[in-house]
């Protein structure tokens, strides 16, 4: 359920209450609005033709003052817009239900907008047809050719002829599937449309984002995703909204460890529940299902300034945010576009003071300061304009906003923001961090004399290394920052890390493994992950002074903790080509490269890097039998333990390719 409760409460924040689910411990109070939505606003409830016949269920909510003039603010979504119960899982319709806050935040309701929610084609009340990140079809032969562009541009028209009161300006956002939607819905946009705010935007789906990482299918996540997302038959007159699925046990290890292959585990959900959970899962390699859904290559002709916003601890869609701001950056030239990344999980920056994760304490109320300083300065400069300034009436900022950098990100460790005027910042430069005898980890390179050296562990499909210790089915937001001393005590996880850090190491932009690898299976994954050690005398994590207790923090020390910063698969054989599969010549020395998402992370004077290898990460990525076969049909003799090593001599040296930044008192971060 996590991404529906994440989505159904960020993503429809104009309809939705807050709620528990998508924070593990209460927020600090937001400021109160002056009055409910209901007694400012009039709701209404239109179907907005489409130029193919098609009807688009919309929800406008229109300020009750009409002495002035309003910009639009739209979000688009496939999860209903309705009213979202988030204990009975029901969504309700009709205008009578109106959810307690309309904007991203309270400082849009306090200026006044006139709000916009659409069930995108396909999807709840709206007609048509819904596909899986639907394709954008660069060129409209005829009215029957639709897809999010074309539909935003017809709603957009009506929106500006049907509803009164605006300024004639429109802003959307959305996030996560919302996001690709927003995305979507500025190629070749509507001159009207003035900003775009895309959010942990999907952009493409086996690229990193939900679906595939490395070529490896995403099986935790995915399986609780659509055991609830599952086809309609639309407009369906009764909704009953999203069911909880029954797994019969909290241990999602043993859970699909005990079902085998992934053929099995798809046969284990609710027939309804298994047409789109099977379309992912069979599309295994990077074919034409996969290409005609990636929305990065068409995001063109973008007229509006645009704003897409991530987070480091995004375990759904952290790549799309960067692989979306900088496909707009490359065929956009001219236009505002800008990036936000913070210390968040999927779409958590929407409420909470976004001050911790876990154990781990940023020391900065950055949902607040985003939300406040960055999102509605953004929107308001858009949407506003000069030639309605008269109109407005916005909130002023607690302080000073200054102009909004090309890249605003929060630097974990340092705790602190940073603005650059690009991303990966100009001045970083690339380093390789190289495996050493005896567990090392140095950036300098391995001797000529150290031959042909390796270190090997033995992987078995039966005894898969867990992605973390929690007891859970799904995917916790909290393993992203998950101490990962349980994996380096085991015999098939390899470690490396340096001394303790003389200086400040700051790592910015991607992270790049460059390892020479055998095995004696014909395919295998390289899990690798970049980790920051914690001196072993650290002061014990404070339990939050404004908020509920985490129950993630119980008893929690920092004192030698190991904190993921960045982990990601390849599948070997998947090391030269995503389209094309090759199997690994047992026993043969390989080079595997592969780029994992991006960091901007401080390992702080007294700490270590630390890098662990390993060949599963279950069950957040399905398990390699380490056999070349077609793993969805995988049968039980295909699973086979293998010795695995990975080499560290000259000429074969194995490493992380980073990019690092001058120490503070050499260069300036802007």
């Amino acid at each position: 359920m996590h991404r529906l409760l994440l989505v159904c409460g960020l993503l429809l924040a104009a309809l939705l209450p807050a709620h528990a689910t998508s924070q593990s411990h209460a927020p600090a109070a937001p400021e109160a609005p002056s009055a409910l939505p209901s007694e400012r606003y009039t709701k209404y409830e239109f179907r907005i033709p489409m130029r193919d016949g098609a009807k688009l269920f919309t929800v406008v909510h229109i300020p009750k003052d009409q002495s002035r003039t309003y910009p639009f603010l739209m979000v688009r979504t496939p999860y209903g817009v309705g009213q979202f119960q988030p204990h009975s899982g029901r969504i309700d319709y009709g205008v009578d239900f109106t959810g307690r806050q309309l904007g991203p935040s309270p400082e849009f309701d306090q200026a006044g907008y006139i709000y916009v929610m659409q069930d995108v084609r396909g999807r709840f009340l709206s007609d048509g047809r819904w596909t899986e990140m639907q394709p954008h079809i660069p060129v409209k032969k005829s009215a029957a050719d639709t897809d999010a562009s074309s539909d935003m541009y017809d709603t957009v028209e009506w929106l500006l002829k049907h509803v009164p009161g605006h300024n004639g300006r429109v802003g959307l956002w959305g996030v996560s599937y919302s996001g690709f939607y927003t995305s979507a819905s500025i190629i070749d946009s509507h001159p009207a449309i003035k900003a775009a705010s895309p959010q942990a935007p999907m952009a493409d789906m086996y690229m990193g984002d939900d679906s595939y990482h490395g070529g490896a299918f995403m099986l935790a996540a995915n399986y609780g995703f659509y055991t609830f997302f599952t086809p309609q038959t639309n407009p369906t007159p009764k909704l009953s909204g999203f069911r909880r699925f029954d797994y019969g046990t909290s241990d999602g290890y043993a859970y699909f460890l005990r079902l085998g292959s992934l053929a099995e585990i798809a046969k284990s959900l609710d027939p309804e529940a298994q047409p789109y959970f099977i379309e992912q899962m069979e599309n295994t390699s990077y074919g034409d299902y996969w290409k005609s859904r990636s929305i990065a290559p068409h995001l063109k002709n973008i007229r509006a300034a645009v704003l897409t916003v991530g987070g480091w601890f995004d375990a759904e869609d952290l790549q799309g945010s960067f692989s979306t701001f900088q496909a707009i950056e490359k065929n956009n030239p001219g236009i505002v576009n800008a990036l936000v990344i913070g210390p968040w999980t999927h779409g958590s920056w929407g409420e909470g003071d976004g001050s911790r994760l876990g154990p781990i304490d940023f020391r900065v109320k950055t949902g607040a300061y985003f939300r406040s300083q960055l999102l509605f300065p953004f929107f308001e400069q858009h949407l506003r304009g000069a030639a309605s300034a008269a109109d407005a009436k916005p909130v002023p900022p607690a302080a000073p906003t200054p102009p909004l950098a090309k890249a605003t990100v929060f630097e974990t460790g340092t705790n602190v923001w940073r603005r650059y005027d690009a991303w990966p910042p100009k001045q970083a430069r690339s380093r390789t961090l190289y495996f050493q005898p005896g567990g090392g980890l140095s950036f300098d390179a391995p001797a000529a004399t150290d031959g042909r050296a390796f270190d090997e562990y033995v992987s078995d499909p039966a005894k898969p290394v867990p992605f973390t210790t929690q007891i859970t089915t799904g995917m916790p937001r909290e393993y992203m920052v998950g101490d990962q001393r349980f994996a380096a005590s085991r015999p098939d996880v390899l470690v490396y890390q340096t001394p303790p850090l003389e200086d400040d190491v700051t790592i910015v932009g991607p992270v790049s493994p460059r390892l020479f690898v055998s095995s004696t299976g014909s395919d295998a994954d390289w899990v690798v992950k970049l980790i920051d050690v914690y001196p072993s005398a650290y002061p014990e994590a404070e339990s939050p002074k404004d908020n509920k207790p985490d129950p993630s923090m119980e008893k929690v020390t920092l004192a030698g903790y190991q904190q993921l910063v960045r982990g990601e698969p390849l599948r070997s054989k998947f090391r030269n080509s995503f389209e094309t599969p090759e199997p690994l010549l047992p026993g043969a020395v390989t080079p595997i490269r592969f780029r994992m998402p991006d960091v901007g992370h401080t390992f702080r004077r007294g700490h270590r890097i630390m890098v662990q290898v390993q060949s599963s990460w279950f069950p957040l990525i399905d398990r390699n039998p380490q056999t070349f076969v077609d793993i969805p049909n995988a049968r039980p003799q295909d699973f086979r333990a293998a010795t695995q090593r990975v080499y560290r001599g000259a000429g074969q040296a194995s490493g992380v390719e980073v990019l690092t930044l001058p120490a503070i008192g050499e260069a300036k971060a802007n």
